[in-house]
């Protein structure tokens, strides 16, 4: 892509659209990477966690392409790990021109504090109930959630909205390695009104609202700058944060199934690269929408899309299921996030389990 960003940091980069955001401002513009993850290393004979391998393989294919890539392994929401990667930053990279945000935790401790705030998947307000799929049994049934009170929709918030992002920004303009127009960008969805009640108007909606509203504050202080913040909405993929949410897998499948027929499937890093490409830098011509929001989940979205969706969603049961979705394809993505279900690669081989990084 022409004039990408040249020095990124990735907050939440082992995975999902953080890990997809590296590779695309790596090998897509020729990007310095700093990646901060929270990863499991192999330890007594037991194999890492897929990110840790994730971060490992990415970053040896971005030093054979001769691009600095480094990482910092820890609880990102702790003040010892933000001046931790400040002082290797200030070291080993130039100004930062991008911040990406894409954290994804059940839980953080509140570095002021010393709080502990866990997240939760519910509704608000009243109980909901909806068709779901059990995707180890490949059942459809029903699920009934009771909803979040105000103390855990008060935790969802602190976990999983804007007050971390922010405390990044501050820290890292505090020690001057945010460049004149530095940009940073935040993950979020919407999807169709079927799963809002878990999810838009759910706990993780409230905390989402928290998150667009942090984007304003961290906005205004880019632009002293001349740079910008804001949220990006992107399409429902496989990730292991989808996959928790009910109601989601059974929607992904049979949205896998229409988009795929209709030529406009995208993965992780499908989605980065034209948020990158054709909005982000393209002399910024940003596409929002009346909430201030960039939509990169437009296809998605598209009206004939969700006409097919939501034709075939009353119609799926546990007998027809593999016929009116694409499960197969929902199961082969959970597979590949943890390195497996991968053509030409013999899982019955020996392995090494202990893959350095850096």
């Amino acid at each position: 892509m022409k004039n990408g960003p040249k020095n990124v940091l990735v907050i939440g980069s082992s995975t999902g659209y953080g890990l997809a955001s590296r590779i695309s401002a790596a090998f897509g513009a020729g990007a310095n990477t700093f990646g901060v993850y929270f990863e499991r290393p192999s330890a007594n004979g037991k194999p890492a966690s897929a990110g840790w391998y994730n971060t490992a393989a990415f970053e040896a294919e971005a030093k054979k392409a001769g691009l600095y890539a480094a990482s910092a392994n820890g609880d990102a929401f702790s003040a010892e790990m933000k001046a931790q990667v400040i002082e290797r930053l200030k070291k080993e990279m130039p100004q930062i021109d991008l911040v990406v945000y894409s954290l994804a935790a059940p839980r953080r401790t509140d570095p002021a504090t010393g709080e502990v705030y866990k997240s939760v998947l519910k509704p608000v307000g009243a109980p909901y109930s909806s068709k779901n799929l059990d995707t180890d049994k490949k059942v459809v049934n029903e699920v009934t959630l009771e909803p979040a009170t105000e103390d855990e929709i008060k935790a969802t918030v602190k976990v999983m909205g804007g007050e971390d992002w922010k405390l990044w920004i501050e820290a890292l303009d505090a020690a001057g390695l945010l460049a004149e127009g530095c940009q940073s960008v935040a993950y979020s969805y919407i999807g169709p009104s079927v799963t809002w009640p878990i999810y838009k108007d759910g706990s993780i909606g409230q905390a989402k609202k928290d998150l667009y509203a942090k984007a304003e504050e961290i906005d205004a202080l880019l632009k002293i700058k001349r740079g910008r913040a804001f949220v990006s909405v992107n399409k429902a993929v496989v990730t292991q944060a989808s996959s928790a949410i009910p109601v989601v897998p059974l929607y992904i499948s049979v949205l896998f199934k229409v988009m795929k027929a209709k030529g406009l499937h995208e993965d992780c890093i499908e989605q980065i690269q034209r948020l990158f490409e054709t909005q982000m830098y393209n002399d910024g011509c940003l596409n929002f929408d009346d909430q201030g929001l960039v939509r990169i989940d437009d296809w998605e979205m598209r009206e004939d899309v969700q006409k097919e969706v939501f034709e075939i969603w009353p119609k799926v049961s546990t007998e027809n299921l593999l016929e009116l979705t694409d499960f197969v394809g929902y199961q082969q993505g959970f597979l590949k996030l943890f390195g497996f279900g991968l053509p030409g690669v013999d899982y019955a081989a020996e392995t090494e389990l202990e893959v350095p990084i850096g």
